[in-house]
């Protein structure tokens, strides 16, 4: 088969057929237990991982804005903001702005381990923002990156550079790079088999012997 586009995955793919894909190539730890939803548009989000390592401060910052201003900056087609924050609601540390400076970038949503805000202008402008929640606060003197480009953790799993993530209703995932090309192809097939069981159990057949048919659920 000819590998897909990203376009393709995300017309096909959702996260959970990601992780069934991963589960069947010995990878069952990819996507964080933890609550992190889309806040602004529905649907799929697949690029890759442009992550940033964030951390609490309280003390005004000398160079307030200079490492996530250069992530947005240096974003490239396809890329993710992953904001590795630890689940801190101490601000919100994406906003509307940010997200109108990486859109210009190529970057095609964000993923954020904490907090957000302008979430009424992200949606307006359909811009994909996942978070675990939303506040009011500006990042300044409160948050800050200190890494960009690196692997970073999201409830123990690991996001690193350019790793494949695709994110949904369902949750997050992430696909280590030494495995994407086996699991896409894994998971590509495995979306079109659920499509023919899907199809099976609409005409009349039963749950059992659809499952006995194909050997997908």
């Amino acid at each position: 088969m000819t590998d897909p586009t990203l376009a393709d995955l995300r017309a096909h793919l959702t996260a959970a057929v990601v992780s069934d894909a991963l589960d069947a190539a010995g990878y069952p730890r990819q996507s964080p237990r933890v609550p992190i939803w889309p806040l602004t548009v529905p649907g799929v989000l697949i690029g890759r991982c442009k992550t940033t390592l964030w951390c609490e401060m309280a003390h005004p910052d000398p160079r307030p804005y200079e490492l996530e201003l250069k992530a947005v900056d240096d974003c490239k087609p396809d890329d993710v903001l992953i904001c590795a924050a630890g689940g801190s609601v101490r601000s919100g540390v994406w906003g509307e702005l940010l997200s109108t400076a990486a859109r210009n970038a190529g970057c095609v949503g964000v993923i954020v381990d904490g907090a957000v805000r302008d979430v009424a202008q992200m949606r307006r402008m359909a811009f994909p923002a996942f978070a675990r929640s939303r506040i009011v606060y500006d990042s300044r003197d409160r948050q800050r990156v200190v890494d960009v480009d690196v692997p970073v953790e999201i409830d123990g799993v690991v996001f690193e550079p350019g790793a494949l993530v695709i994110a949904d209703d369902d949750g997050v995932v992430v696909v280590p790079r030494a495995v994407e090309a086996a699991v896409v192809r894994a998971a590509w097939e495995k979306v079109h088999a659920e499509n023919a069981v899907r199809d099976a159990i609409r005409g009349g057949v039963k749950a059992g012997e659809a499952f006995a048919r194909f050997g997908v659920l």
